[in-house]
């Protein structure tokens, strides 16, 4: 029995309590009959250090330059910790902005049947799993006391599914006629909305679970009274907050602001004065709209009154290696074109405003005084595929020109850049205005129409093969959405 007990705890299946079982096994035996108990406690020894030279030895995730959000519902942020989320290819970056620090969560592709997945972001361990939809996910929300999940399905799916995702089990479907491009929950979490190509609709939540007994039920949806904007496409959708929570607002890609009352009616509606909108954002005290050429205009949520406009990002074209002075970001150029505003999230406890743009550049803007924005973090990322990646050679400081580590790769919207291998030396360390991972960018012709993606992936979308510039030499990795993984043993 002495035997059996001391190899089955040395294979690890009782390994926790080896020492306290050996010390009372071992008065009843004598010396010479302890060498087993040696011999198992070596094994075990040996297996911990095989072990720890395995976990030494894997290779870790550290960063990852690069960003495939292209619209609001692939970006997050958390009140409690400030932390923000979005998406790089299969990879959940949970992003620190003050710290520029990245943790990630390693999801994997569902192929042809794509599912809603729910991540513990502490244990970074999957938490639920539901498959209701065919084509792929077009959009999903939380609704507001996390209870819930709805998931709406590509345009060919025609499906809208909401989730009790503890349980995994759907609980009220439906069925769409048009695309849904955004959705989002009531403050009360009683219903939640809708929005896309002619369509904005209210499903109601309670009603749909009245007539639930076991199974999933119908759900009942009621549209939107439009109006004259009954041929306009709604592309951001958000419900509104405290005293405005029975409010529902909207933008259209043609640029306007509009607000639905309790009644699902239009009530009111704004010109953006922009080219075109894509996403809002929505607090009790602001409602931010994301528009073309990277402006972003901020209005009341209780009239619709016109508060202010924020500061643009880096124009296109720009030479961050000269963004050494703090006003470098801000200086106007007439004839300068910027970004369009893909995606917002505000937090209503730090007061940031986290922005994604068409160009894959993410910034963070400080709003606590409106009318006085600062910057907190800010990234430029590849806007096209990556084809190469070039590490700079190891050598004598004194004869490089880059620093250690350095790297370069090549992407198809026409950019060969330059990146740091290392992180910053320290928090307070400023390497440019515009990015602590980019050295350089080299831009290969003056068409910077290649630096902004072209419309929406996903929907039968697909990633540009042909355009774009190549390092002649072969090198390592490459990503299909911008994105590149730097990766360290």
């Amino acid at each position: 029995n002495y035997r059996i007990s001391v190899v089955t705890m040395a294979e690890g299946v009782y390994g926790v309590g080896l020492n306290l079982f050996t010390s009372r096994v071992t008065k009843r035996v004598s010396n010479a009959n302890a060498a087993p108990a040696v011999a198992a406690n070596m094994r075990r020894k040996s297996r911990q250090t095989c072990q720890r030279r395995a976990t030494q030895n894997r290779v870790v995730l550290e960063r990852v330059l690069g960003i495939t959000t292209s619209s609001s519902s692939g970006l997050a942020c958390d009140p409690n910790t400030g932390l923000v989320a979005y998406p790089a290819g299969c990879v959940a970056v949970i992003l620190h902005p003050k710290k520029n620090k990245q943790t990630h969560i390693l999801n994997t592709s569902s192929g042809h049947m794509p599912c809603v997945r729910v991540w513990d972001v502490a244990e970074r361990a999957q938490g639920a799993e539901v498959q209701c939809h065919k084509y792929g996910v077009a959009c999903v929300a939380f609704s507001t006391n996390s209870s819930y999940i709805v998931s709406v399905g590509y345009q060919h799916d025609m499906t809208v599914s909401v989730w009790e995702w503890r349980k995994g089990t759907v609980i009220a479907s439906n069925k769409v006629s048009s695309r849904v491009l955004s959705v989002s929950f009531s403050e009360d979490n009683s219903y939640f909305v809708t929005a896309g190509n002619r369509h904005i609709k209210f499903w109601y939540l309670d009603a749909s679970k009245e007539k639930r007994v076991n199974s999933t039920v119908p759900l009942i949806g009621r549209s939107g009274l439009l109006g004259e904007q009954r041929n306009s496409t709604f592309c951001g959708l958000s419900c509104g907050r405290g005293n405005m929570a029975s409010s529902t607002y909207c933008i259209t890609s043609s640029g306007l602001l509009c607000q639905f009352n309790s009644s699902r009616m239009l009530e009111a509606w704004v010109d953006l004065k922009t080219a075109s909108a894509r996403c809002l954002s929505v607090s009790e005290a602001f409602v931010f709209c994301g528009c073309a050429d990277g402006t972003v205009r901020v209005f009341s949520p209780q009239n619709l009154h016109y508060i202010a406009t924020l500061h643009r990002p880096h124009c296109l074209g720009v030479d961050v290696s000269q963004g050494l002075q703090p006003g470098h970001l801000f200086s106007a150029n007439p004839k300068a074109e910027y970004p369009d505003t893909l995606a917002l999230t505000f937090d209503p406890v730090t007061r940031h405003l986290t922005c994604v743009y068409n160009d894959h550049s993410v910034y963070v803007w400080d709003v606590r005084d409106i009318r006085n924005v600062g910057k907190v973090y800010s990234a430029l990322y590849h806007s096209g595929c990556v084809w190469s990646v070039e590490t700079y050679p190891d050598m004598d400081p004194s004869l490089s020109c880059l620093p250690r580590g350095s790297f370069l790769t090549c992407s198809s919207d026409n950019t060969v850049r330059l990146w740091h291998g290392e992180p910053a030396p320290g928090p307070g360390a400023l390497r440019n205005l515009y990015s602590q991972d980019l050295l350089r960018i080299v831009y290969v012709g003056d068409d910077t129409q290649h630096l902004q993606t072209e419309g929406e992936r996903g929907e039968g979308g697909v990633a540009d093969t042909k355009a774009g510039i190549r390092f002649n030499r072969h090198g390592f990795g490459g990503g299909g959405g911008g994105g590149v993984g730097w990766l360290f043993s």
